[in-house]
């Protein structure tokens, strides 16, 4: 069986032609050397060298095989390094989950960041609602996701990362984009186009719980899953609209957006991910997203009190 170590003194000696400096290099003596290049011409069945007092040559065989000797200690070189770092979470891959509302800004801004800080990580993006992906995390076909709402499910842990604002997607023709800033007051038997009940219950929960209390009934005219279908109608004049303020970052032409007055008008993002997760690069991007959220939370809170 041919060894890694006798390639390397094979190599050694192929290069320098003399056993005395080949020993040198290994931080060896030449006994041993001489002992290497026997066994590994014994394990190929071909002499390697012709060596002399004087003088050591490449045979045929010695110069064929230098090529894949080389070639073998440079790929075995390539390995433990991919293992390391691997080992250190700077290499990997990480399937990650996230909700439809947050790629439109905030998850696109995390994966540039990746791909700048941590390149050796692959990213595999799935859409996918936020029950979804507790339940791929819970399977383990996801390593992280980014969720609206946190759930207890051991062994998952959760951190809030982003926080945004609702807001008021209306009409210019409305008479209410005179004003500045909405109360929720201002949505009293007007026509609204409301999430949907189950495929958009965060959102839904929120909205309703903002009207229920503060005893408002608006008309409902539509109940939809998606925010862009939801700006849709409300840009075609079918009625009011609240929604996540990275809405805005869709670009629909024809729609204004003003502020909503309301403690609780805020929608949140949190980080998902299994506290018994063997791999490295979570850590890595876990440390990433935290670093790079703190910032957006810090501004979030500032705009809550203002």
């Amino acid at each position: 069986m041919i060894e890694l170590n006798q390639l390397r003194c094979f190599v050694a000696v192929a290069e320098e032609l003399h056993f005395g400096r080949a020993a040198k290099r290994l931080f060896m003596t030449q006994p041993p050397l001489s002992r290497q290049i026997q066994l590994l011409e014994h394990a190929l069945g071909a002499r390697l060298l012709e060596r002399s007092n004087r003088h050591v040559s490449l045979t045929a065989s010695g110069s064929a095989f230098l090529r894949d000797a080389r070639m073998i200690l440079e790929f075995t070189g390539q390995a433990q390094e991919t293992v390391k770092r691997v080992e250190k979470g700077e290499m990997g891959r990480l399937m990650m989950g996230f909700t439809a509302v947050s790629g439109y800004w905030q998850i696109p801004q995390i994966i540039a960041l990746a791909t700048q800080k941590l390149p050796a990580i692959t990213l595999i993006l799935k859409e996918m609602v936020s029950s979804a992906q507790l339940q791929a995390l819970a399977a383990r076909t996801l390593d992280i996701g980014f969720v609206r709402q946190p759930v207890p499910l051991f062994p998952l842990a959760y951190q809030c990362v982003l926080r945004e604002p609702l807001c008021v997607a209306l009409p210019p023709a409305s008479p209410l984009a005179a004003k500045a800033r909405l109360r929720v007051r201002d949505f009293a038997g007007l026509p609204f186009i409301m999430y949907s009940a189950t495929e958009g219950k965060y959102f839904y929960d929120c909205v309703a719980g903002i009207f229920a209390g503060a005893n408002v009934v608006p008309h409902y005219v539509q109940h939809c899953s998606q925010t862009h279908t939801i700006l849709g109608l409300v840009r075609a004049g079918v009625g009011l609209a609240i929604v996540p303020d990275s809405a805005r970052h869709l670009g629909f032409p024809g729609l204004e957006f003003r502020p909503l007055s309301h403690p609780d008008a805020i929608a949140e993002i949190y980080m998902a991910w299994r506290q018994d997760s063997d791999t490295p690069a979570l850590s890595a991007f876990r440390q990433l997203v935290t670093a790079h959220s703190a910032a957006f939370l810090k501004q979030s809170r500032r705009q809550e009190k203002s």
